[in-house]
């Protein structure tokens, strides 16, 4: 089945390389992403309650992104990326999230887990 791709902009008040720290180390992702985060190498585990997944880091560009693929899901496209933008004029400063559901049923369910997550962060680092 096909997974159906979203993206989410979401503003948030802090520098970039602050919220860089906070996207790309297992302890900072810990803190706002799931309840525990740890990486070996290119794999991260993200743990929430007791479920584990696992997930490959494929892309990584510093101060900018940081692109993970679940590997139970390696036989798809689907991937998930946190993107930091600034605009050139204003300098706001956004998350750029990009993240695939399994169907179009799911989009809305995953865009708000997201956006609990970033408020999370928010919360976390006090924008």
């Amino acid at each position: 089945m096909e997974k159906v791709k979203f993206e989410l902009e979401i503003p948030i008040h802090a520098s970039p390389n602050m919220l860089y720290q906070y996207i790309s180390s297992p302890s900072n992702l810990q803190e706002w992403f799931a309840d525990k985060v740890n990486s070996r190498g290119k794999i991260f585990s993200f743990v929430w309650e007791d479920t584990e997944e696992l997930a490959e880091l494929i892309t990584k560009k510093a101060g900018e992104r940081m692109r993970w693929k679940w590997l139970e899901s390696e036989d798809d496209e689907s991937f998930f990326e946190i993107k930091i933008e600034v605009d050139a004029l204003t300098k706001d400063v956004s998350l750029i999230v990009t993240d695939f559901a399994d169907d179009e049923d799911e989009v809305e369910e995953s865009k708000q887990l997201w956006e609990n997550q970033i408020e999370e962060l928010r919360h976390t680092i006090g924008a």
